[in-house]
């Protein structure tokens, strides 16, 4: 029989010694296998499990009910952002309000970096937007997830190193498995003709995309944010405003982003 990946995450009301270890004897006698363990909140623990019987995992929720010591939260199918926690230690922080957008901080690049390879992963038309000030670790990072995620990476505007604005590719970068690095403001703000006509080209092909400073983007071009299948916002402190208030057509501290 095969087997099945579940999530658990339980809260600790009490964190006397041995509670682990408890809690693994009693999966272990309903014969369920912890693949993975790790803290993932404040007082939170969460593991991948394998089991080959469903009755199994509901016998284990219905038993641990009985245990004042801890009181499970989560019994599900691993998502992406369970098993990212599991990995780190902690989970990505996601809007209340807008569930496609996902924040990180400048010391959870790790984290974001296996975020994005998770996502560049997909097959066929994927629109990512990156906000951040600049000097975050925006570019840096994408270019991180691209080799992550075992494929090339070509950037069609950018100030990574110097701007960089693209009128034409080779053969061989028109490929679906290539990540499409694009500056929202270069691209909008400080280009040609040959240059836009080449987004648009890019934007209608069947690959994931990814648009640093995505709110400059749709204000200056016929896309909107709806467009963006993720939204992931990067700041160097929880406390950083977001703002392109010095944007402007001339030079700007986001020219050396």
């Amino acid at each position: 029989m095969s087997l099945k990946e579940w999530y658990l995450e339980y809260q600790i009301h009490k964190n006397r010694p041995g509670l682990l270890g408890d809690i693994s004897s009693l999966l272990g006698m309903l014969a369920i296998n912890i693949v993975t363990i790790n803290g993932v909140d404040n007082m939170r623990r969460g593991m991948l499990i394998r089991s080959s019987s469903d009755e199994q995992v509901a016998r284990f929720q219905a038993i641990v009910e009985t245990i004042e010591d801890i009181s499970v939260i989560k019994v599900r199918e691993p998502r992406l952002r369970d098993r990212l926690a599991i990995r780190h230690g902690r989970y990505i922080e996601r809007d209340a309000d807008d569930k496609k957008t996902f924040r990180f901080i400048r010391n959870e690049l790790g984290l974001l970096v296996d975020f994005m390879a998770e996502q560049f992963k997909r097959e066929g038309h994927f629109l990512v937007g990156i906000r951040g000030m600049p000097r975050v670790g925006k570019t840096e990072s994408i270019v991180a997830a691209s080799v992550c995620a075992n494929k090339r990476w070509s950037f069609i505007s950018s100030t990574l190193l110097r701007q960089t604005v693209r009128s034409t590719l080779a053969e061989d970068e028109m490929s679906e498995d290539h990540i499409f690095i694009i500056d929202g403001i270069v691209t909008t703000m400080r280009s040609t003709e040959k240059h836009r006509t080449l987004v648009s080209d890019i934007m209608r092909l069947p690959a994931v995309k990814v648009v640093e400073h995505p709110d400059i983007f749709v204000r200056e071009t016929e896309y909107e944010l709806d467009d963006f299948d993720c939204i992931i916002e990067l700041r160097n402190d929880d406390g950083e405003e977001i703002t392109y208030e010095v944007v402007e057509s001339g030079f700007s501290s986001f020219d050396i982003s």
